[in-house]
């Protein structure tokens, strides 16, 4: 997931509390939190502020071997993908956290010949993005397993969603 998949689809509630979904970076951490840092400008802040829950999404090709010999309702004709569902709630990060994620990422991608995106400078990086991280409630794997097989276990309860990092 973390080499395939690439971008991942975050899904928020808009003001009348539709699902809005867009693809995005998204870093999935060893405790299976995820790491967010956006551009303050972006309107999933806004919905993010207003409504702390979220998914995550990560889609990748079919698992080799992978089959659909009986499928359950229709037959399409393809394989099902990989794919990683990570529900949870949001926790707005400091400017520490914020800092020292981006600086991890940034290098990172540079080091792997990402040139693309822009470097931003400490002073830059406070004014202009935001940290975010999403600590898991439910997490669901699909295709990863025999056939039409998925795992889905509680992480979490939400009672249990620690504060913000400094």
């Amino acid at each position: 997931m973390r080499s395939e998949a690439g971008f991942a689809q975050l899904t928020t509630l808009d003001r009348a509390g539709f699902p809005v979904a867009r693809s995005m970076t998204a870093f999935l951490e060893d405790d299976w939190s995820v790491s967010l840092i956006q551009r303050r400008v972006h309107a999933r802040i806004a919905q993010l502020q207003r409504n702390d829950h979220a998914l995550v999404t990560w889609v990748g090709t079919p698992a080799p071997g992978a089959t659909n010999e009986r499928p359950h309702v229709f037959d399409i004709g393809r394989l099902p993908p990989r794919a990683v569902y990570l529900r949870g709630r949001v926790v707005f990060m400091g400017a520490r956290w914020t800092e020292l994620r981006y600086r991890e990422q940034i290098e990172s991608q540079r080091a792997l010949g990402h040139t693309g995106a822009p470097v931003r400078t400490p002073a830059q990086v406070e004014g202009e993005l935001v940290g975010v991280r999403l600590i898991p409630v439910r997490i669901r794997l699909e295709g990863f397993g025999e056939g039409a097989q998925a795992f889905e276990w509680a992480v979490l309860s939400e009672s249990d969603i620690p504060g913000a990092v400094p």
